[in-house]
Parts: structure tokens; sequence; C-alpha cells
């Protein structure tokens, strides 16, 4: 990342009233600072703003030197998915419901945003998952993860038969609604919902949590961050399935076909003020403490 900062992304879900406002309050600060402000070609504003730079969203990652995400986790992992093969730092400002990732507060954003352009915050190096679809037909679909890769199943009422295996060796034959692989980071995420251990982020980890298991010893393992995790789904009668990497859409897989997870070379870098402090923000996002106070 170069500092200081000369052209910035701003990604959210900008038709959201809280995400409007932030971009209302942020945008004419950045142009106060001669930041040129680029967004997705696609997006759409409620009223007209001004001074920004449309461009493909392929287009994004290289040309600025820092990404703005505003609005929950959900918004954070999308504009990951943007700038991951870029190494392009990214801030995230809390306009959700949870946001374990965008850990900014609205009344922080500009003097956070300020503090991103001097390089005045923390880097927080974030290792992401590399995931690889193999196809009956010899094609390969990949993708990357900041949380976690998901094969789960695409109709209702019907469970998925599937096998791990983890540096080749067999680990167990499953039968449930999916699997996921996540990273440390995304050990608060999805994972958390199905029973998995809470991970210190910069843990050289792979949590594999079966979704909602047929067999109540079918727990989540946690295996080493070099590992290489794969999962072959298994015939079983009217079998759909489907991979997603953060939430998108990586490929249906078949019966026979194989997918194989990994640590990725890549990694995200997220900005946090000075003094971030993740036990912290367990506490605050999972009410824990006496009486759910913070202290």
């Amino acid at each position: 990342m170069a500092f200081p900062v000369r052209s910035c992304a701003l990604v959210g879900q900008f038709r959201d009233p809280r995400v409007a406002e932030s971009v209302n309050t942020l945008m004419p600060h950045l142009q106060a600072r001669k930041i040129q402000v680029l967004v997705s070609e696609d997006a759409v504003f409620p009223t007209e703003v001004h001074g920004v730079v449309r461009v493909p969203e392929r287009e994004i990652g290289k040309r600025i030197d820092l990404i703005i995400a505003i609005g929950g986790d959900g918004t954070l992992l999308y504009a990951a998915g943007l700038v991951a093969r870029d190494n392009v730092p990214l801030l995230g400002i809390n306009r959700g419901r949870l946001g374990f990732l965008t850990d900014v507060l609205p009344q922080d954003m500009i003097t956070s945003v300020d503090d991103a352009i001097a390089g005045r915050l923390e880097a927080d190096k974030r290792p992401l998952l590399s995931a690889c679809l193999y196809k009956a037909d010899g094609t390969i679909k990949d993708g990357l993860a900041l949380n976690d890769v998901v094969l789960q199943k695409l109709t209702t009422g019907r469970m998925l038969d599937f096998e791990t295996r983890v540096n080749g060796r067999y680990v167990n034959t499953h039968a449930g609604d999916g699997i996921i692989v996540s990273s440390a980071t995304g050990s608060t995420a999805y994972t958390l919902s199905c029973g998995g251990p809470i991970v210190e982020p910069h843990l050289d980890v792979i949590v594999m949590a079966p979704i909602c298991p047929h067999t109540l010893s079918d727990r989540p393992i946690v295996v080493s961050g070099r590992s290489v995790v794969e999962v072959e789904l298994l015939e079983y009668p009217e079998t759909r399935a489907e991979l997603t990497c953060d939430g998108r859409v990586l490929g249906c897989i078949e019966p026979g076909e194989r997918l194989q997870v990994k640590a990725a070379s890549e990694s995200i870098t997220l900005l946090h003020p000075p003094g971030h402090d993740y036990y912290k923000l367990l506490r605050s996002k999972l009410h824990w403490g006496r009486g759910s106070v913070e202290r």
C-alpha cells in the first residue's frame, strides 16, 4: 500500500439509508483530501453522488491504494473478494448487525479514514483459503475465501453423503446438510453456528465443521493450516449440492467430483484503529462478561 493514499474504492449497499448516510458524510471529506473515489460501474445510489469514478469490478483492485467497506461483515467479505489478489488493505465501517470484521463505528469513521490515508492504523494480515472444484469433465473452478468454503445441499429434505480426507488420509464418511471448511478468521461466522470453536484469527489452522450431521458424534475438527482438505460427494438419490466461497457461488458439485481446500498464497490486510483488542471485540459481539456488560 502506498502512503499517503491517493485513490480508494467504496463498497456497500448504497441504497441502505445507514450506508448512504455514511457515504454522504465521507465523500466531501475524501474530495477535500483530493482522494480519487472509485465505485463499481453497477453501484446504485438513492440520490446522485458527485465525484465518483465508475469502473468495472475486475479493475478496482488494480487502481486503488485502499478499499473501504461500509456495511456488515458480508459487505467486507465481498470487498475482500475484489482485492484478494491485489494486496490492497481493507477498512471496514460497521453499518450492519454484528460486525466482527467491520469494527470501525460510524462516529469514528472520519478519524479512522484519515488515519488509514496517513498509514497510522494497525495492519492485520489474515490468510485466505484457496478452493478448487475438480469437475468430472476435467475442468477446474477455483476461488478464494477469507471466512469459509461451504459445501451444502440444494434440495430441501435430502441429505448429502460425502467423504473427507486430510493430506490424502481418509477422515470420515458424513451424512447431513454439508460441511464448512473455515479459516481461523471464519471461526466466528457460519462455523460458530454449527458448534465449531472460536479460534484466534492468527492461529495457523483450518476448521472442518459438518452442517446438521445425521450422526451426533460427527463433530467439528481442527487441523493444521498447512493441511490439504478434500471433500468428495458420494452417490445418493437426487443429490444436488453447491459450493460457495464467502457466500459467492463457486459452482455445483456432482457425485464423484472433488473439492480441495488449502491455504492460499494470497492474504488480506485488515486495518484496525490503534489498540484493537480481539477479546474486547468478542465480549462486545457475543455479550460476554458479568451481566453482559462491557468492562
